[in-house]
């Protein structure tokens, strides 16, 4: 294998790692909130954070890289404050998945809060653990499956973004160059056996990670007690 493709699945991993984690970190505590929360506010943020799921690729990108540019106050501000360019950056394009992604870490950890029966949160509380405790050694406990399949998801989504990482961060080799990129790429310029390298790689690992998703819930489809 040359170096361009290592590279560009270096890339690629590198990217899907991170965004996965930075998801993990900040996903649970806003799936709890917007689990349990009876604010009416909730809504309208459940609302935002699902829009990646049906907006299209394009139009997010767009707005990112306007919200980039040194002409708009947000990448003023990161430019004037912190030297900082997102636009056509490995850190923006961090950025963008994260915000692309962020529903398809939410909704399954969402889901799996919801559907835990009321008796946990309701026996954590009488032997006077607080919230957080709730969460950590009752809630996360139960929603094992919820949140492996949320990171694979997340994980396999972020590998083959296409429409965001091409706006916001374009074809740079060896920094914003994924196999998504890639493949469209070697196909344009009639190289097939290289687009098919790319392409079975992503074939593959999404394949396997789905396998492993349902071969886990499946496993512990039957709830059992803490």
């Amino acid at each position: 294998m040359d170096s361009e493709f290592l590279n560009t699945l270096s890339v690629t991993l590198r990217l899907a790692v991170i965004t996965t984690s930075i998801l993990l970190a900040i996903g649970i505590p806003i799936a709890a909130w917007l689990a349990f929360s009876k604010r009416k506010i909730k809504t309208l943020f459940e609302a935002l954070i699902t829009m990646p799921m049906v907006l299209p690729p394009s139009v997010l990108g767009y707005y990112l890289l306007v919200a980039y540019s040194p002409d708009f106050f947000f990448g003023n501000f990161l430019e004037k404050v912190f030297d900082i360019r997102l636009a056509f950056s490995f850190s923006g394009l961090v950025v963008g998945s994260v915000l692309f992604s962020l529903p398809f870490m939410i909704s399954p950890i969402q889901s799996g809060l919801q559907n835990l029966p009321a008796s946990l949160t309701e026996a954590s509380q009488t032997l006077g653990k607080s919230q957080f405790q709730t969460l950590l050694k009752v809630w996360l406990p139960n929603i094992k499956p919820s949140i492996i399949t949320a990171i694979v998801l997340t994980f396999a989504h972020t590998i083959g973004e296409f429409g965001v990482v091409l706006m916001i961060g374009g074809n740079i080799p060896g920094s914003t160059r994924v196999a998504s990129i890639a493949i469209y790429d070697e196909v344009q310029a009639l190289n097939f056996e290289s687009a098919n390298k790319y392409a079975f790689i992503l074939f593959a690992v999404t394949f396997v990670l789905l396998l492993l998703i349902y071969a886990f819930n499946r496993k512990n489809s039957t709830w059992k007690p803490f």
